[in-house]
């Protein structure tokens, strides 16, 4: 039975992970504290399935190191370069700022001098797992916030060299636990392998790839992807240094790679799956027992250490600067601790700069402000978000009455299409949004557009909707839409709605409220581009177009037809299949009729109507 404990263990993380995550993604928490929750779960202090999880932290951590391979592969060395000043310049604000309020506050209150900065470097480091595994669920990699978290966290790995050099010479001064090391060969090594793994990244790793790939076997392509990943990752450890950082210059050297992508698709199901059983580890590594025994220290240091970096962070944020509504999201990004937090503690303890049960205590206050960093981004984006993005514009709300004739509610990619058309054939509008960088966008245009949000009774009044015909309701949120509609049939009855139904749930929530005049936003762009295909194969355009349209009004008939039965899941889908028969059947016809024609010489290629 020993033999096969590894296979049980894996068992129980993986049916962990596919009941939690879930759970935890339905109620909006999203998928890392479900692995969080996972791991307490099974942990040593849930119902102890598994009780030494620092043999799964220490494999699944590769999970961090695939994530940062994945990253550099996303960031070319001519953007990485341009992005120098962030990462050396605010990236150093963010560690040794934070770290040098801790060491204050805890000189402050009586700590040795050794403990404090050991605990201020350790808590400095923010969860690069974490951190950007959010944002890539978020899928926020690409704006500001997201490039801001990765320069901080990228300066955080190359830290590493001179933290961990630090901890040796402090233990100089400990006492008989000194380290052997010397600080300057070891520092030495390193910048020696980062040497070796440019210049040979440089010079081998395309030939070597594209050998490979000359055999066209993609299961040995993969297996020299992750050779690539992990040969680089065990470089750096040998000399002491993060593995992910090792992984992400292997990134970076191939982001120009003809084999990126392919590289790409190979590593991401085996990061998804290892960085998943990382939070699990994270989770079950918590050791409650030193939470118990001293909930209130360990309840004040989180707090503490949190809101001095939540501090640094706000500031930079300000001065950056980022987006109101971005800043939530930065914030707690950084502010939590990492996962090298443990490597520092650990390591100190074992130089004997600090004790274990000292250690003990700050690797639970990592792991619970890791714990704690998806709550707060559910609170944030619940609370605080929505009040930084009312208040980062400082642009008027429409306060002049208008009297224009139609009322446009939303003016984006849909709602801007249709009222240019409108305003080129001379029909007077009224456009809101609430958008401030989209009416930044337009009015660079030469747009006109009046801020607001039309979800206000006052600001429809002062729009002119007492006065107006028609007002079309184009807003990217279906329940925002939904609002705007239920207060226009209530207030404004006499006003003719045009609405767009981003899906077909929200086609009928507007057909509910009696809103006849509603369009699908994909459907005619999606029918424009089968008639384009069709053409392709041979169709003749008249008779494409001609298919298209007899395809879109059986489409919307099907629509009115299923309605009644939206609550009878049942007689829903039969009532669909069966549409869906008379549908083909209606085509074959068309088809056919078409056939005859054209074999007649009724119409040729210039009979094209579309």
């Amino acid at each position: 039975m020993e033999h096969s404990s590894w296979l049980i263990d894996t068992l129980i993380y993986l049916g962990a992970a596919v009941v939690a995550v879930p759970i935890a993604k339905y109620l909006g928490l999203g998928s890392i504290i479900g692995y969080l929750g996972a791991g307490i779960l099974i942990g040593p202090w849930g119902l102890k399935f598994v009780t030494e999880p620092s043999d799964m932290l220490h494999f699944a951590e590769f999970g961090v190191v695939l994530m940062l391979f994945l990253v550099g592969l996303e960031l070319e060395p001519k953007r990485l370069w341009d992005l120098r000043k962030p990462i050396f310049g605010w990236g150093s604000v963010q560690l040794f700022g934070s770290a040098a309020l801790m060491v204050g506050a805890a000189l402050a209150l009586g700590a040795d001098w050794r403990l404090a900065v050991v605990g201020a470097l350790g808590l400095a480091m923010s969860s690069t797992a974490i951190g950007l595994g959010v944002l890539v669920e978020r899928n926020l990699m690409a704006t500001s916030s997201g490039q801001s978290v990765l320069s901080v966290a990228l300066l955080q790995d190359v830290a590493a060299i001179p933290i961990l050099a630090l901890v040796p010479l402090m233990a100089v001064s400990a006492g008989p636990h000194a380290a052997d090391s010397n600080p300057w060969l070891d520092a030495g090594k390193a910048l020696a392998v980062i040497a070796i793994i440019v210049l040979g990244g440089r010079l081998l790793l395309r030939p070597a790839l594209n050998w490979i790939a000359r055999s066209k076997t993609p299961e040995i392509f993969t297996a020299a992807a992750l050779l690539l990943v992990v040969a680089t990752a065990a470089l750096m450890q040998l000399v002491g240094l993060s593995m992910a950082l090792g992984a992400f210059l292997a990134g970076v050297l191939l982001a120009e790679s003809e084999y990126r992508r392919e590289l790409e698709t190979d590593i991401e199901p085996f990061k998804g799956l290892l960085l998943g059983l990382f939070f699990i580890a994270v989770g079950m590594s918590i050791d409650f027992r030193v939470v118990l025994d001293r909930p209130g220290l360990i309840a004040a240091l989180v707090v503490g250490f949190l809101v001095l970096k939540a501090l640094v962070l706000w500031g930079m944020a300000r001065v950056m600067p980022l987006p109101g509504p971005e800043r939530p999201v930065f914030v707690i990004l950084l502010a939590q601790g990492g996962e090298f937090g443990f490597v520092v503690f650990q390591t100190a303890a074992q130089a004997g700069v600090i004790t274990a049960p000292v250690s003990s205590l700050l690797v639970a206050v990592v792991a619970i402000s890791m714990l704690l960093t998806p709550l707060l981004l559910v609170a944030a984006d619940r609370w605080l978000a929505p009040r930084l993005a009312r208040s980062q514009t400082d642009m008027p709300e429409i306060s002049e009455a208008q009297e224009a004739p139609v009322i446009v509610a939303g003016f984006g990619r849909y709602g801007g299409i249709m009222g240019r058309l409108l305003q080129a054939n001379g029909v007077a509008l009224t456009v809101l949004d609430h958008d401030a960088d989209q009416i930044e966008v337009v009015r660079k245009f030469g747009g006109r557009v009046f801020y607001g949000d039309a979800r206000r009774l006052d600001l429809l009044r002062t729009a002119g909707a007492e006065k107006a015909r028609v007002i079309v309701i184009a807003i990217d949120d279906p329940k925002q839409s939904v609002e705007v509609a239920k207060l226009v049939r209530e207030h404004f009855p006499h006003l003719t709605i045009v609405a767009r139904a981003r899906n077909v749930q929200h086609y009928y929530e507007l057909r509910d409220l009696g809103i006849t005049l509603v369009e699908r936003e994909t459907l005619d762009s999606a029918l424009m581009s089968a008639r384009s295909v069709l053409e392709l194969m041979g169709w003749e355009p008249h008779e494409a177009r001609t298919l298209a349209l007899r395809f879109r009004r059986h489409t919307i008939e099907q629509l009115e037809e299923m309605a009644p039965h939206r609550q009878d899941e049942a007689k829903f889908i039969a009532t669909a299949k069966q549409g869906r028969q008379q549908l083909d059947q209606l085509l074959a016809r068309e088809r056919a009729e078409a056939a005859q024609r054209k074999a007649s010489g009724g119409w040729s290629r210039d009979d094209d109507a579309g």
